[in-house]
């Protein structure tokens, strides 16, 4: 089975990331996420990225450098989880169509939420990025964002 192609936005203002709590009629829901959605057919990911954040957020963004892009199976599904760094151009967003909480937080702090499978990788990646210690991965070399 092919993997669901997904992207997802790991946005910074100033020292903290955006995260999202996926809404209780959401799938995973519950569950703490960087915002992003599906590549449709022949779309580019950062094509995906844009639009995905402005439907979800209502907020436009520039997306930056890859952060991580790992394939993980949840819930039966494998999923192709495609992270980019990404600032916001204009005012942050104040709701989502799909979470029922936004949350700005160190990156320190992130580990104290429950994240959904997918998105563990680049928490990981974020938290040893702040931590100095970023090594044998493959987007690590190119890795460098404005945070942590």
């Amino acid at each position: 089975m092919r993997p669901v192609e997904v992207v997802a936005a790991v946005i910074t203002s100033g020292m903290k990331v955006l995260a999202c709590r996926r809404s209780m009629q959401k799938t995973a829901s519950g569950l703490w996420e960087f915002p992003g959605g599906k590549v449709e057919a022949g779309e580019s990911p950062e094509s995906a990225l844009v639009r995905e954040v402005r439907e979800e957020l209502q907020v436009a963004i520039e997306v930056g450098q890859l952060i991580d892009r790992t394939v993980t199976v949840s819930a039966g599904v494998s999923i192709d989880l495609t992270c980019y760094h990404a600032t916001l151009i204009g005012d942050p967003p104040k709701r989502s169509t799909d979470h029922d909480e936004l949350r700005w937080m160190a990156v320190s702090d992130l580990p104290q939420l429950k994240w959904a499978e997918p998105d563990l990788p680049t928490v990981a990646r974020l938290i040893a990025h702040a931590n100095g210690s970023i090594s044998g991965e493959p987007a690590a070399d190119s890795y460098s964002p404005s945070i942590g």
